[in-house]
């Protein structure tokens, strides 16, 4: 991959792909393709076709999609399938058209069944049902992952990987207590209940459930390495996770440090836990050279900065 071949990055302006253009900027890379969703719609066949006719993209990071926590995912499971497969097909489908050389598309943790053993290997996908509060979205990331198979198995060359990151953090999150994922929800909680000098916080579940984060800068340096090595011998997919898990109870603590919360937890254990634990193996792209760097506890307060500066300074916030 020379610093002048076209990058489209897919999703720019999220977590995942921001970081991804950041580290691009780093690296010297020129010709990065940035499209706002107002001028190219992804679920749109023929849009996403003209697309690649006009720009022809060397790489391609497909990091688009809709996202979102436990209330999103039980609130529009038919929006979620919807879109993420209609993405998926249509940028798919319109990079193998245009002999994109090499594309990432990012799957995720979810897709695993909700009883796994851990940590969780490539090769336990399909062996169980997945978390059923998030079913919807794990199936089409699921396809999405097949689809990137399936092309290279059927055309003999190894150009669509699928990557699978656990829970990603970092700026430019969600921060949303209805629609992000537990971390980014937990810090804005706790940050307004901090402000707001609250006695109590409650949040869903019993707190035992446990998670593993890996920052975006991370999953930033990955995406890279896979684009600019040869992968033929890489066996797909991908697990992506830094080989470290903490319970929701844990993580609750470490955010409130982070924020300054001093107030009380409770808990509602009426509320859905999701998946017990996801923890991921992540021993193949280890052996391929890559490993994370960024602290967590580091990287958890970078994101609180760049949430005050850019979130909770907000006036409609």
């Amino acid at each position: 991959m020379n610093r002048t071949d076209k990058i489209y990055v897919a999703g720019h302006t999220g977590l995942i792909g921001s970081a991804i253009v950041r580290r691009l900027g780093n690296e010297g890379f020129v010709n990065v393709i940035k499209v706002i969703h107002k001028d190219l719609e992804l679920t749109d066949a023929a849009a996403v076709d003209r697309f690649f006719d006009e720009y022809r993209p060397q790489y391609v990071i497909l990091a688009a999609g809709r996202v979102g926590g436990i209330i999103e995912n039980q609130t529009y499971p038919a929006d979620f399938i919807n879109e993420n497969l209609a993405i998926q097909l249509n940028v798919l489908k319109a990079a193998h058209r245009s002999g994109v050389h090499k594309l990432i598309l990012f799957a995720s943790s979810c897709m695993y069944p909700r009883e796994c053993p851990q940590p969780m290997t490539e090769d336990a996908l399909l062996s169980g049902h997945p978390e059923p509060t998030s079913i919807a979205y794990a199936i089409s990331k699921l396809a999405g992952m097949q689809m990137c198979l399936a092309y290279n198995r059927q055309y003999g060359v190894q150009r669509f990987i699928p990557v699978i990151p656990n829970s990603a953090f970092g700026p430019n999150d969600n921060f949303n207590p209805e629609s992000g994922h537990v971390l980014s929800a937990l810090m804005r909680r706790f940050h307004e209940a901090a402000m707001n000098g609250a006695q109590s916080v409650t949040l869903w579940g019993t707190g035992t459930p446990r998670r593993e984060f890996i920052h975006a800068d991370d999953i930033a340096d990955a995406s890279i390495t896979l684009l600019s090595r040869d992968t033929t011998s890489l066996q797909l997919p991908v697990n992506l996770g830094t080989g470290k898990d903490f319970s929701i109870l844990e993580l609750a603590d470490i955010v409130t440090r982070v924020t300054g919360y001093t107030g009380s937890i409770e808990w509602d254990a009426g509320k859905p836990d999701g998946a017990p634990r996801k923890l991921l193996d992540s021993s193949r792209i280890l052996n391929f050279g890559w490993k994370p760097v960024v602290d967590f506890e580091s990287g958890l307060e970078d994101t609180y900065r760049w949430y005050l500066d850019n979130v909770a300074s907000r006036p409609s916030n």
